[in-house]
């Protein structure tokens, strides 16, 4: 069973909403945010950095930093900048990109089905980067990125979010990267059809966001340890048939052949499969291919099927085979998330901005791969394992701030 939880959000007026919503700040190059700060005083970006401009300033990550976070959202909703619904919904969200469309739910996500694995997890979380957001989430109470989830599609659900959309959106407004957004608020009778047809679904999937999930979890066990039994017990998500998302994958960048030549470091990749010089760079073509760029040349190698295990969830993926038979064994990279010598670069990276890194000498080989299918990471996630690390670049990316939820409303 799964459990959408309405909720009453807390959300920009309409007509700052525009002004209000923003991505998360570290997507934003240093004096992107600097000018966004100084020229916008509705952004969100003041609330999470609540010191900008000031001389004296709190330890990163601290306690009093997060205390300053909660009092900028306290000031916004005195200002009348966020306002709160008095009636708790579920909220109808599109992204609209030049591409392609995206359309889900905004609900609450139920912890209990988090730690009961109704909510699936394809990815581990570092347990410091956890207890910062656990400690930001019992400071600041407000939930304002959604995790991104996803659901087996449902002929019901989709007739009730078309319904839906036929009005007028309560938010619409498009930002500088060509994506529009619109934001419905559903019906008391709309909510409640769809949080019953959700109950008819199995499992959900977590496709983005699982250090916010995964510390949404541990403060609501931290509540129960305390006796304050039900707090804090759902988390902000947005809930997208899983054949809607956009799966691409992430490009490996390594500084140095590990004391190879170019000739012996493509010999070695010869002897793992076919092996072939392309007169024009490209991407792969089909799974268990690699393509490899270095000294201006762009080479296909096709694994040898004997070096794929297919029944296997994480040893069929292409992430892992190019790190059990390349990274680690020929370039020394053992460890992904701790080496200095390899870059991740997600699919939606310009093909010929990767190319220019290696060009330019800033790193001396590129692998790109084939993305991993939806498919993949449920069968990773439904046999209790994880993804090796930056496996998927998965879309929507979701605006801070549309609908922000109180954890302990």
């Amino acid at each position: 069973m799964a459990n959408i939880k309405p909720f009453r959000a807390i959300r920009p007026v309409r007509d700052k909403v525009h002004l209000v919503a923003t991505r998360p700040y570290y997507s934003y190059k240093p004096n992107v945010l600097k000018a966004k700060l100084e020229d916008n005083p509705y952004t969100l970006l003041h609330i999470i950095n609540p010191e900008f401009n000031r001389l004296k300033r709190t330890e990163a990550n601290s306690n009093e930093r997060f205390k300053l976070v909660k009092a900028g959202y306290e000031t916004f909703k005195e200002k009348g900048i966020l306002i709160q619904d008095q009636e708790a919904h579920l909220y109808v969200y599109r992204q609209t990109c030049p591409d392609r469309s995206y359309i889900g739910i905004i609900g609450g996500a139920d912890v209990e089905e988090y730690l009961s694995d109704h909510i699936k997890k394809h990815e581990a979380t570092l347990t410091e980067r956890e207890d910062v957001f656990t400690r930001y989430l019992d400071i600041v109470g407000l939930n304002a990125e959604p995790v991104l989830m996803s659901y087996k599609g449902s002929d019901y659900i989709n007739t009730i979010i078309e319904e839906a959309i036929h009005n007028r959106p309560e938010y619409e407004f498009t930002t500088t990267d060509l994506i529009t957004h619109e934001l419905w608020l559903l019906s008391v009778e709309q909510t409640t059809k769809i949080s019953e047809e959700f109950k008819k679904i199995d499992s959900v999937y977590i496709a983005d966001g699982h250090h916010r999930s995964a510390s949404s979890a541990a403060l609501y066990e931290k509540y129960k340890a305390e006796g304050k039994f039900g707090k804090g017990r759902y988390f902000l998500a947005y809930f997208v048939r899983e054949d809607a998302l956009k799966i691409l994958e992430f490009q490996r960048l390594v500084k140095h052949l590990n004391g190879l030549s170019k000739e012996q470091f493509v010999a070695r990749l010869a002897s793992l499969g076919t092996i072939t010089s392309l007169t024009t760079p490209r991407k792969p073509l089909n799974a268990h291919e690699i393509t490899v760029y270095l000294n201006n040349t762009c080479y296909s190698l096709v694994l040898d099927s004997t070096r794929i295990d297919e029944n296997h969830p994480t040893h069929s993926l292409d992430a892992e085979l190019l790190t059990q038979w390349i990274l680690d064994p020929i370039l020394g990279i053992s460890d992904l998330k701790t080496s200095d010598d390899i870059s991740f670069v997600p699919g939606s990276t310009p093909f010929v901005k990767v190319l220019n890194q290696v060009n330019d000498g800033t790193f001396n080989v590129a692998f790109f791969l084939f993305p991993i299918p939806m498919s993949a990471v449920k069968k990773v996630a439904n046999h209790g394992m994880y993804m090796p690390p930056k496996s998927t670049w998965v879309e929507p990316k979701l605006r801070s701030g549309l609908t922000i939820m109180d954890i302990h409303d």
